[in-house]
């Protein structure tokens, strides 16, 4: 990335190019050809987290107890094999007299995930931007199936689970009654 943190698409296609010829490929087959260029552009999407703002400026005055999101959709990239791993986030958040708007946690979890990550980082990341924002108290649940493991090394099926607690989400009542709301009708988690 530059210093605006934008890609430089033509050199990354230029080097995914040469990979392909390190590979023992022909990048100008029929079934190649453009494959760098498709490539780059993809990578400006999938890593477009490093340049993304989530906007949790933007709040409404309300009084309420817990809000909780579940089963935000995710997909990243693990840092070590620049595999795809995806899952699903909860978001649980005690306000301080204001409240977001429910997409801009879904953005959060977007800014977050859209980037070489590990799920560990990605589910205390998100817990501390909106410690950040002002809110009392998160919770963030993360889980994950790990192409890396699926497709290499292990080769196991089993999806990891990362949980971030902070502020009074600490406290194992509230913890407690946030969990059961999200293992409620229609959520994966259980």
């Amino acid at each position: 990335m530059n210093k605006k943190g934008e890609m430089n698409k033509r050199k990354i296609a230029r080097l995914l190019r040469q990979l392909l010829i390190e590979l023992g490929e022909n990048p100008d087959r029929e079934g190649l050809a453009g494959t760098p260029d498709r490539m780059a552009n993809m990578y400006e999407e999938i890593f477009g987290g490093y340049k993304m703002d989530a906007e949790l400026d933007v709040t409404f005055s309300e009084e309420t107890d817990v809000i909780i999101a579940r089963d935000i959709q995710f997909y990243s990239m693990c840092e070590h094999h620049m595999l795809p791993f995806f899952g699903k986030i909860h978001v649980a958040y005690v306000p301080q007299g204001k409240v977001f708007g429910v997409s801009k946690l879904v953005r959060l979890v977007e800014k977050h995930s859209r980037r070489l990550q590990i799920q560990e980082r990605l589910t205390t990341a998100v817990a501390d931007e909106l410690m950040h924002m002002g809110v009392k108290g998160a919770m963030v649940i993360a889980e994950g199936e790990h192409l890396c493991m699926k497709m290499r090394g292990v080769r196991n099926d089993s999806s990891i689970m990362t949980i971030a607690y902070r502020g009074i989400m600490e406290q194992k009542d509230l913890r407690e009654h946030a969990l059961a709301m999200i293992r409620g009708p229609k959520s994966g988690f259980r």
